[in-house]
């Protein structure tokens, strides 16, 4: 019986500590859309979450966490502004549809591509934090590594190939954001 009391003192203060931290919740619209959350650890410290569904033209899922320091600007009345540097990791899958002659064939290869990646996701974003619970950002998150498809789409074999993905460095990279504050100040 004292080792089901303890465990639950041990949940509820856990949880007490959690939900007593600053957290933002809210959207990303860049050159794509998509879900971000913000949990602060401490003063200095944040971990950002986001989930973002890739458009214009190169169709995907793509999510991210990265581990980032606050490092605070401008404290006026209204608010604060900040920057927030920081390193993490990311992955995702596109997909797009392929039209163009393939060089030894004389059939045009047309049909929906796709491939997986991964990497590390780098970031260098502001932040105005208002008084009133809003967060309005803007940010630039790159991502970048390996990039994994399958060789039969080129139509000459199966298998998987690598490649390095360099559209993390412009999809879904440059964002505003924008969210809703709760808990903490």
């Amino acid at each position: 019986m004292k080792k089901i009391s303890l465990l639950a003192i041990l949940l509820i203060a856990t949880s007490t500590l959690v939900l007593a931290q600053p957290r933002a919740i809210g959207g990303r619209l860049g050159w794509d859309l998509g879900a971000s959350y913000q949990h602060q650890i401490g003063e200095k410290n944040m971990i950002q979450a986001d989930l973002d569904f890739l458009g214009w033209g190169l169709w995907g899922t793509q999510a991210t966490v990265t581990f980032n320091w606050l490092i605070p600007l401008v404290s006026v009345n209204a608010g604060e502004l900040n920057l927030y540097p920081g390193v993490g990791i990311g992955g995702g899958y596109e997909w797009f549809e392929r039209k163009y002659w393939v060089w030894y064939t004389e059939y045009p290869y047309a049909g929906w591509a796709g491939s997986a990646f991964v990497g590390v996701a780098g970031m260098i974003g502001i932040e105005w934090r208002f008084k009133f619970p809003l967060e309005l950002s803007f940010e630039y998150r790159p991502l970048i590594g390996p990039e994994f498809y399958s060789t039969k789409r080129y139509g000459y074999t199966n298998g998987i190939s690598t490649c390095f993905y360099w559209n993390g460095l412009w999809a879904s990279a440059v964002a505003v954001g924008v969210r809703y504050k709760f808990g903490g100040k």
